[in-house]
């Protein structure tokens, strides 16, 4: 059921951007039903501009666009944003599913898409952008956890590992500050999207034990169904690239864990 403007929280603002007038009018209704504000392009050039004069919360793009494509779009995006990224594709084709995901994309809906269904990836991606890790969960800290420290160059001391507060997970030259969501590789910071960060935390809470497809799909993404793994594969592999190939382990046959 549609909820109004007060139920979503500082008004959401999500940048659409789709050449069919027809599809660009009806999902812009559907969503301010839903108390969204939607700010609409007809071409991928115009979407970029839109997107480089103001903030959005969202960004909501079609595949194919006149112009600069929606690929071509998410790819530019990513250059200087984080902010979600759900792709349309018309098709669900394979390569389209693929080159948006390698460009960036968050997840990825098929045209025509049901309202409820577009509704529930936006707010899991919008869950994910504003995830905040409270004391004691997965991502906080855990008691007797090799790789934990309030600092990368400082251990906790004999005795006292996982004290009362947010903490630093390290891996080698991999640390996450899991209360101030940052990540540093080298000493250096790590950009990642929202979905990797929630990605990098998932196997960050499970060090060296292997989490399948499916698991990471209900956790991670959200999925309350079997989703299409590719997106997982994906933000594996973009994942990989930006904290090191090494860092997370695939296990032929059952899924990927992040080595100690």
């Amino acid at each position: 059921m549609p909820v109004s403007a007060a139920d979503v929280v500082a008004r959401v603002t999500i940048l659409l951007v789709e050449d069919d007038a027809v599809i660009r009018r009806s999902v812009t209704m559907a969503l301010e039903r839903y108390g969204y504000r939607v700010i609409a392009a007809a071409d991928g050039l115009t979407g970029l501009e839109l997107f480089r004069e103001g903030r959005h919360d969202l960004l909501l793009l079609d595949v194919m666009l006149p112009g600069l494509d929606g690929i071509g779009l998410c790819r530019r995006i990513r250059e200087s944003s984080v902010d979600p990224v759900l792709m349309m594709s018309a098709r669900g084709d394979a390569l389209d599913v693929v080159s948006g995901l390698e460009a960036g994309a968050d997840d990825y809906v098929v045209k025509p898409v049901d309202t409820a269904v577009l509704v529930a990836r936006i707010r899991s991606l919008l869950r994910r952008a504003t995830f905040t890790p409270a004391p004691g969960t997965a991502a906080g800290p855990v008691a007797d956890r090799p790789g934990m420290s309030d600092r990368p160059d400082r251990p906790d001391p004999p005795g006292r590992p996982g004290r009362d507060r947010h903490a630093r997970l390290v891996f080698a030259d991999l640390a996450i500050d899991t209360g101030g969501l940052e990540v540093f590789r080298a000493g250096e910071p790590v950009a990642l999207a929202p979905t990797e960060l929630r990605l990098l935390l998932e196997f960050a809470a499970n060090p060296g034990i292997v989490l399948d497809r499916q698991t990471l799909l209900r956790d991670v993404w959200d999925y309350g169904w079997d989703g299409d793994s590719r997106v997982v594969d994906l933000c594996v592999q973009r994942l990989r690239k930006k904290i090191g190939a090494e860092r997370i382990e695939t296990v032929r046959g059952f899924g990927y864990k992040l080595r100690r």
